[in-house]
């Protein structure tokens, strides 16, 4: 692999970030520091571990931040069904949004198989 660059898993997910920051800008402005900041850093979570993962010396190592990521993936699924349910967001964003992390989801776990496969060899 050449960089975290060239993981189409890590652009989607830099393109999910600025998706993310544009819907919640319209969050209630009592939210900066509750539901809007844990939404932002949960998506920013998910490139910054592919990214920090790439950079280590070994599969293994990347495949923990991998997993990292996923864990990210979920938090943010929550979150973006609770803002929903409270109304910041349109259920067509809100679909479509998770539709995203589905996918996102189905392209980290084919990563971490295929690095696991690299790994039992």
């Amino acid at each position: 692999m050449r960089s975290h660059k060239d993981l189409d898993v890590w652009k989607r997910s830099v393109d999910l970030v600025s998706i993310i920051y544009s819907l919640t800008k319209g969050f209630p402005k009592e939210e900066i520091y509750g539901l809007t900041n844990q939404i932002r850093r949960a998506a920013v979570s998910i490139p910054s571990n592919i990214s920090e993962g790439a950079g280590r010396n070994h599969s293994r190592e990347f495949i923990q931040f991998l997993f990292i990521s996923l864990g990210s993936v979920s938090e943010l699924e929550t979150q973006i069904i609770i803002s929903e349910n409270l109304k910041y967001l349109l259920s067509e964003d809100s679909n479509k949004i998770q539709r995203e992390l589905s996918e996102l989801r189905k392209m980290i776990l084919g990563l971490i198989r295929s690095l696991g496969e690299r790994c039992d060899e």
